[in-house]
């Protein structure tokens, strides 16, 4: 889906970005935005995704060839392997966005079985988005629940993990983090991830979530993870 000329401008001016606060946050340049604006190029359509999907992940709505609004209370769907990256650019600027040292953004994940991440990622993605993760760690507290045995941590080095018994575990995944909750459906041909942005959801899940965390779950048995490490 495409995004004219006017609403780029429209979205600029809602969230007050000039054209490098547009280059800083999708990786394109200032001047290339700058002509795009101003008509002198014609933009690859990848380009244009690109900037759209960045104002959308900043509560932007686009209403058919010139329409452009805040969205409020929204529930957003994404679909395969770029809407899955999308998915996980939202959470990343949103927990660096609204968290501190001193009051991390809470990133709470459960039903994870991580084989699912980095097939609809890519190694590559998924190895980027671990980095970047890690050096922000400090402003967010990312807790995963996995299925009890499961001992594949790849996100260990910004996250906590606990292990949920298996008979109460399957591979649909829920996922909080600041104001929204997203439900995760991995399909054998696609993945499905609808995103509520729903404040009183979103807190409702996290105490659920941290009921199960410290009265349901257990730590991972260390002596397996150190036999697996030596193998």
């Amino acid at each position: 889906m495409s995004i004219t000329i006017a609403q780029i401008r429209g979205a600029r001016g809602i969230l007050n970005w000039s054209q490098q606060d547009l280059s800083q946050r999708t990786g394109i340049s200032a001047t290339s935005i700058g002509s795009i604006e101003n008509g002198l190029t014609t933009p690859r359509a990848s380009t244009l995704e690109t900037i759209r999907s960045t104002f959308e992940r900043n509560e932007i709505e686009f209403i058919g060839l010139d329409g452009v609004r805040t969205r409020n209370n929204f529930t957003r769907t994404l679909n395969g392997s770029q809407g899955f990256s999308d998915f996980l650019d939202d959470v990343f600027e949103t927990a660096i966005e609204f968290g501190t040292s001193q009051k991390p953004t809470q990133v709470f994940l459960s039903n994870v079985v991580h084989d699912n991440w980095i097939k609809w990622m890519g190694k590559e993605r998924w190895a980027n988005h671990v980095k970047r993760m890690t050096d922000h760690q400090n402003v967010m507290d990312v807790r995963i629940i996995v299925q009890h045995g499961d001992l594949s941590f790849p996100a260990k080095g910004y996250s906590k993990y606990k292990w949920f018994p298996k008979e109460y575990f399957n591979d649909k995944s829920f996922y909080s983090y600041h104001d929204r909750l997203a439900f995760l459906n991995f399909k054998e041909d696609d993945v499905q991830i609808i995103i509520m942005q729903q404040p009183d959801f979103a807190d409702g899940y996290r105490r659920l979530f941290l009921a199960a965390w410290e009265h349901i779950c257990v730590d991972p048995d260390e002596k397996l993870l150190q036999k697996v490490k030596s193998v």
